[in-house]
């Protein structure tokens, strides 16, 4: 059942090439030219071809946009203020995460909303300010 693992993780990049490509290209330039269009519907079959074998051998994608941060299956690659989210709900996917079956193969790296001091007026650990002292 596992014994992909090491195949599977090798292949993650080539997964993530794929989208970069369709990522990167301008929609207005696919639009005014026809050989870009079948260029990209291309790279779209090419990747939803992988994503398929991905499903077929139990790979599964980690795409936690707008759920709570999980340190069990995401990596926090920053934290923005401002977002009008609750502290800690992912607010950008960097890179998509992956698991096989159960085990993860590769953390979902986020970036989160952040905690802007609504608490309950107290410093954090180390910091000199204490509003209750």
């Amino acid at each position: 059942k596992y014994a992909i693992t090491k195949f599977a993780k090798d292949v993650l990049s080539v997964s993530d090439n794929l989208r970069r490509a369709l990522d990167a290209m301008p929609a207005d330039l696919v639009q005014s030219d026809p050989r870009l269009k079948n260029l990209i519907d291309g790279i779209e079959a090419t990747e939803r071809e992988l994503l398929k074998s991905f499903e077929m051998h139990g790979i599964r994608k980690i795409n936690p946009m707008d759920e709570p941060f999980n340190p069990n299956f995401h990596e926090v690659m920053f934290e923005a203020p401002g977002t009008g989210k609750p502290a800690g709900t992912v607010i950008q996917v960097i890179e998509t995460g992956y698991l096989l079956y159960d085990r993860l193969l590769r953390p979902a790296r986020v970036g989160v909303a952040k905690d802007e001091g609504q608490g309950n007026g107290k410093a954090p650990p180390g910091h000199a300010f204490d509003a209750s002292a």
